[in-house]
């Protein structure tokens, strides 16, 4: 136990404790936890800074308006409903096409407009939210993945996460959904996470069930080497993270649609750090760096340019963790 502890220190592995500590609590006031905890506030937000986010067709959040669901859904072939306030990808629910009257998710099942009602009403109960307080259903545009993930994704959607602090990108991940993850990009529900070259936007090793992997465990297709289209782009959206909601220590997660480009997802406060497993290195070094430095450019795009000059391209040693 001391020689793993010893082992994980060494190679700058960033605890949880440390982590709301060091980073967490002196960089994040809590007054503004509600702009990310909110995901409605968080798309407005976005928006008004000119960001691309998923559009949104509506807001339920009262139990009289999940009577209009239909008349909502009613120009609708695909969407997503999903709680303002949800975390870990609980309460959501993706309809990838329709006959009739009739959704069918991604794999294959069948939903009727009942079923949609009353999974909108355990929304609005709190059933998935943080804290289980009352909450919100957000409808939305249902994301078109990009065609470079067509082999490394099973029925869903991955999605990007951006390690952001003091507005510098310092490390990142691809989500990737899987049979076992129900299609969904969450660590904790058997999505894969797969390192990401911050500085290059190339996929290194990659991990599952806290495992290393080398190749998709549904499609067989390899994952590393793949280069993520629009990475500057991707950057630069994430180092805005903290003009938009003043919070220093970020989670961004984007998507890369296919007609429409990347778009915001959410933000997070508190986000995890199986990001180091999937990098195969530790978040604390490049975290210190960054805090080391007394001005930084006020400007995104020279905050992106700063983080390509302090991360070397990354070596794989997810093996090794």
């Amino acid at each position: 136990m001391i020689a793993t502890f010893k082992r994980l220190k060494e190679r700058g592995i960033l605890g949880m404790n440390r982590r709301n500590a060091d980073f967490i609590m002196p960089f994040n006031p809590r007054r503004n936890y509600p702009l990310v905890d909110d995901k409605v506030l968080t798309k407005k937000l976005a928006q008004e800074a000119g960001l691309a986010v998923p559009e949104l067709y509506g807001v339920i959040d009262t139990n009289y308006k999940v009577k209009g669901l239909q008349s909502l859904l009613g120009g609708l072939d695909s969407f997503v409903i999903k709680p303002s306030r949800g975390s870990g990808g609980n309460g959501i629910l993706v309809a990838e096409s329709r006959r009739k009257d009739l959704f069918f998710k991604h794999d294959g099942s069948v939903l009727d407009m009942n079923q949609i009602k009353y999974h909108t009403a355990n929304i609005l109960s709190g059933m998935y939210s943080l804290g289980a307080i009352m909450d919100k259903a957000m409808v939305e545009y249902k994301v078109k993945f990009d065609p470079i993930f067509k082999e490394v994704s099973f029925q869903g959607v991955p999605d990007i996460r951006v390690i952001v602090f003091r507005g510098v990108p310092v490390m990142s991940m691809l989500r990737l959904p899987t049979k076992l993850s129900s299609g969904r990009a969450n660590l904790h529900q058997g999505a894969i996470g797969v390192g990401v070259d911050v500085c290059e936007g190339i996929t290194l090793g990659a991990m599952w069930r806290n495992r290393p992997i080398t190749h998709h465990p549904d499609t067989a297709a390899p994952l590393k080497s793949i280069q993520i289209p629009g990475w500057d782009e991707i950057l630069i959206n994430a180092a805005r993270a903290r003009e938009i909601v003043g919070l220093d220590y970020l989670g961004v997660d984007i998507v890369l649609d296919e007609d429409l480009g990347p778009m915001i997802l959410e933000f997070n406060a508190r986000p995890g750090l199986a990001i180091q497993l999937a990098n195969g290195c530790g978040l604390r070094p490049r975290l210190e760096q960054v805090q080391n430095i007394q001005d930084l450019p006020p400007q995104p795009e020279k905050r992106v340019e700063l983080a390509k000059e302090l991360f070397a391209r990354q070596e794989t040693a997810t093996a090794a963790l």
